[in-house]
């Protein structure tokens, strides 16, 4: 081969394609700037040492605070599914709800157990759905790579709803403005869902199979396997072992959420009383500076009547919680209104801080290669929500 000229060279390694290409490329150079860039603009704003200081403060809090939280969820929602699966509860949802879930998002009737999961805790609580034989043998391969932002969609929903019902007062109302704000989420759901179904398509075709009966050796859409000894032994493995891989799970997320989350935060909040200390959580303020400068693009398409409003759906990016947050000091300053509280239910729920999760989460159904797909078809479908 030419001397300067790119190689590219595939070979199999049991089911891991290697990819051999020159030391040094334009991508080498490229990413060099782009590292040397992000880290001069948080040194040139916050000091060097208070920079390194906010990041281990940061990811430690995550770990802490956020890992380990949604950990517990993934465990009791793992046990949960599990349950079900091993007592075929699955198989009923699935038929009652099928006539649901499919026209709205293409999806079997036995998906709507992860959207109540999530619905009631956060976004991985979907995850456990993407590793259950109980599950998948409803599911078609494309079908099963849309499960992040289905979980998504709906993840946090009843925090979100119940918080701002709790805004309530005699002077301004708010039970329509979440119910139509819930609507908005559903709808914008189904459009991240469907676009995501797109290219879930694109990458396995429409009939092939997560499992089928050759490899399980029985008829699985009318039987299902069930563990050995009595109902009370089967209930209580069922449990544990669900548990038990949602410790695995919630180990598989926390790179993703570790790493992304602290840089999403600290491109989100800057410092608290405009100084420095090193705390978690302080940083460039990027978000909202952008979201300043497109205010005029953002402000007629979410209808907000101050430009101060756009903090919310930039924040809910990264964190909810830290965006519904931000909801009684609006309210009490006279930012928002009932139109506002509608966009901000519709945009809560249907975001879910998914930035914060999404990459961890499409590593845990083995899907990394999609995961720049699943972000932007769900950041479609979140912005439309709030449209």
């Amino acid at each position: 081969m030419a001397f300067g000229v790119k190689r590219e060279k595939s070979a199999k390694s049991g089911e891991t394609e290697r990819r051999i290409v020159k030391a040094v490329t334009t991508e080498t150079v490229v990413a060099l700037v782009a590292v040397a860039v992000v880290f001069a603009l948080f040194v040139w704003k916050m000091g060097l040492a208070f920079m390194f200081k906010t990041m281990m403060a940061t990811a430690h809090d995550l770990i802490l605070n956020t890992v380990l939280f949604l950990m517990a969820v993934i465990i009791l929602a793992g046990a949960f599914t599990s349950f079900i699966s091993e007592f075929g509860i699955v198989g009923i949802a699935n038929r009652v709800l099928s006539p649901l879930m499919r026209p709205l998002f293409g999806l079997p009737g036995a998906t709507s157990i992860g959207v109540v999961a999530t619905y009631l805790s956060d976004n991985p609580a979907i995850m456990p759905l993407a590793s259950d034989k109980g599950f998948l043998k409803y599911y078609k391969k494309w079908q099963a790579t849309t499960l992040v932002n289905l979980g998504t969609v709906f993840g946090m929903g009843l925090i979100v709803t119940t918080f701002m019902l709790a805004q309530s007062s005699a002077d301004l109302p708010l039970g329509r403005a979440v119910l139509l704000g819930t609507v908005g989420a559903i709808l914008g759901g189904i459009l991240s869902v469907r676009l995501m179904g797109h290219f879930g398509k694109k990458k396995y075709g429409r009939d092939e199979v997560v499992l089928t009966e050759e490899e399980e050796g029985y008829d699985i859409l009318h039987f299902r396997e069930v563990r050995q000894g009595n109902v009370a032994q089967r209930a209580l493995q069922s449990l544990l072992d669900g548990g038990a891989h949602g410790v695995q799970t919630g180990l598989d997320i926390m790179p993703g959420i570790v790493i992304i989350c602290t840089l999403v935060m600290m491109l989100a909040y800057g410092a608290n009383d405009g100084v420095y200390t090193g705390a978690a959580y302080e940083g460039v303020a990027f978000f909202p500076w952008l979201g300043d400068k497109l205010s005029f693009l953002i402000e007629p398409l979410f209808g907000f009547s101050n430009p101060e409003a756009i903090a919310y759906p930039v924040t809910s990016l990264g964190s909810v919680g830290a965006a519904v947050a931000m909801v009684p000091k609006f309210l009490e300053s006279g930012i928002i209104g009932a139109k506002e509280i509608c966009v901000f239910t519709a945009i809560g729920i249907c975001m879910a801080g998914f930035l914060s999760t999404h990459v961890g989460m499409m590593d845990g159904i083995k899907e990394r290669d999609l995961t720049s797909v699943a972000i932007l078809t769900h950041l479609a479908g979140s912005l439309s929500a709030g449209v």
